[in-house]
């Protein structure tokens, strides 16, 4: 986040920047161009909820390439975030339920995973423990193709929702 958004009049300040500094913050929330370039072009917004509808919008549309494109900005669970930005601030804070304990399963639930699906293992993480992410990594290895796209389509919007909601708090 550029340190242009703060309490008060983020919404203001994101419904005037200019369409670059728009589009940077946005990335914080969503690694996708695509997706930060769908939102920015839907300024000015009345209010939070018609920017948290866009958003669901441009995730729901995103291809599937985009969407690996934005699990690329996703360190695997259990790995803490490198960086000082925004985004790794926010993942080092969703995924603070992750415990040393269960270091050695979850990194060979993510490697299983990644060899099943040929990415990173995205969840929403934010109030998780992590006997709860590791359950639902085991699960998901169940899937098929399709179901776990869905899946990870749906949790990359929830996480970047919640993202959202702090950029624009």
């Amino acid at each position: 986040m550029s340190g242009r958004l703060s309490a008060g009049g983020a919404l203001d300040r994101f419904n005037t920047a200019p369409p670059g500094e728009a589009e940077q913050d946005l990335l914080a929330c969503c690694a996708s161009s695509v997706w930060a370039r769908r939102i920015a072009a839907g300024r000015p917004y009345a209010d939070l909820p018609a920017v948290l509808t866009q958003a669901d919008r441009a995730t729901a549309e995103l291809s599937w390439p985009e969407v690996l494109a934005a699990l690329g900005a996703h360190p695997r669970i259990g790995e803490r975030a490198s960086g000082s930005g925004p985004q790794a601030e926010w993942s080092r804070r969703e995924q603070a339920g992750v415990g040393a304990a269960s270091g050695t399963a979850l990194a060979e639930a993510n490697r299983a995973y990644e060899e099943r699906f040929g990415h990173v293992f995205l969840v929403f993480a934010s109030g998780r423990s992590d006997v709860e992410l590791l359950a639902a990594a085991r699960e998901r290895l169940g899937n098929d193709e399709d179901t776990e796209r869905a899946v990870v389509r749906h949790e990359l919007g929830r996480i970047a929702r919640l993202r959202l909601e702090r950029l624009l708090a």
